[in-house]
């Protein structure tokens, strides 16, 4: 028997009347969508046809992939049933797995600056039978563009950084005054090159669940039957971005003596920093080391406020909605800020700064150290009020 051929377009005309649509889409939908009811799974290539399939190619910093968040929110808005996936770099998952608009974290094998040119062939190769429909790649070097060029993903979106016209073919020029945010930059790309840019645009929203908050607090015997200061005084850029310890003491004895808990909170990098806040205000709980990001993100979800300087957390903390005090010294909150109307940024906005260097160049760290904690106290207790 000679195959069924695949019905046309034109044959649904003037069909679309019985279709139940509340808010019909696009004509060109509507018309796929009919095709399944005429034609039951014969119209399965059609079906296909018209759903979307989104791989976003992540970023590699923790506080990255949190604004990365407002990208999603945006994607999912206008595109209700596509399916979002993100490549991004492992300790991400928990991240993403917070973000309900993420169908699949998937693993990038490869580390930071690492160029392995065969491994991206072989994962771009697998990725072939996802049958995405667009990649939007974040970051701006050539080599992660090429992950999604090598699985042959038709529409490949980005600005055009280490000059990638090639792997890329939707290439953007950015222009950052009128894109001076990092946020703005992600969400521009979710938009036609040809459309406007959202205003106001969705800001992050990490999601966490009871269960997850309780498991977290159990595991690690805390309470929050008083109120809760979370201090995040890690910055995996370098040692600029870090407010003194002795700083970060004075403000955590001054919330014990008040009744508050105090919680130490980084990565296994900042454990001397926690070690030596701990030293100086007895009574901190040094968690520094040893919770999982996952676990972080719940613990910050249930505290009353955070002091933290420009990092991944305060990000987080941002995102989480918390009541923040966020200390900028060598960075700029004019390209990186918390995007939260709960927090507030202290700053000495000296000559110097933003000078974006991991250490300071000038070799006296004034934008830190001339930032006393009575300054910091009493944004917090604004905050507060």
């Amino acid at each position: 028997m000679a195959a069924r051929a695949k019905p046309s377009l034109r044959h649904l005309r003037g069909r679309i009347a019985v279709l139940p649509l509340k808010n019909p889409p696009s004509r060109k939908v509507r018309l796929l969508l009919a095709s399944r009811v005429f034609f039951g799974d014969r119209a399965e290539w059609l079906q296909k046809k018209m759903n979307k399939h989104i791989l976003i190619v992540g970023p590699a910093w923790v506080g990255d992939m949190v604004m990365a968040h407002s990208l999603l929110q945006l994607l999912r808005s206008q595109h209700p049933t596509a399916e979002i996936d993100v490549l991004a770099p492992g300790w991400s998952a928990a991240l993403l797995a917070r973000m309900p608009e993420v169908n699949d974290a998937i693993v990038m094998p490869l580390g930071h600056g690492v160029l392995a040119l065969g491994e991206r062939y072989r994962l771009g190769k697998q990725l072939r039978a996802k049958k995405y429909t667009q990649a939007i790649v974040l970051p701006n070097s050539f080599k992660s563009a090429l992950i999604p060029f090598w699985a042959h993903i038709p529409l490949r979106t980005g600005f055009r950084g280490e000059w990638r016209y090639g792997v890329l073919n939707d290439v953007r020029r950015l222009d950052k005054n009128h894109l001076p945010l990092m946020v703005e930059r992600f969400v521009a790309l979710g938009v036609p090159a040809d459309g406007e840019m959202p205003r106001p645009y969705p800001v992050p929203r990490l999601t966490v669940t009871a269960e997850m908050c309780h498991a977290t607090l159990t595991k690690y015997a805390l309470t929050v039957n008083q109120p809760v200061l979370a201090l995040c005084p890690g910055a995996e850029f370098g040692a600029a971005k870090r407010w003194p310890e002795k700083y970060y003491a004075a403000v955590a004895r001054e919330k014990i003596a008040a009744g508050w808990q105090v919680w130490l909170l980084g990565s296994t990098n900042d454990c001397a920093v926690t070690a030596a806040i701990a030293q100086l205000a007895p009574g901190c709980v040094d968690l520094a080391g040893k919770t999982a990001l996952g676990e972080a993100i719940d613990l910050l979800a249930q505290v009353t406020a955070v002091v933290t300087n420009d990092s991944g957390l305060m990000h987080i903390a941002a995102a989480l909605q918390k009541p923040l005090v966020a200390v900028y010294g060598p960075t700029s909150v004019g390209f990186t800020p918390p995007l939260s109307a709960s927090a507030k940024v202290v700053s000495l906005n000296l000559d110097c700064q933003p000078c974006f260097q991991r250490t300071c160049p000038l070799k006296h760290h004034k934008c830190m150290e001339d930032l006393l904690p009575s300054t910091v106290s009493a944004a917090l207790n604004e905050l507060l009020s």
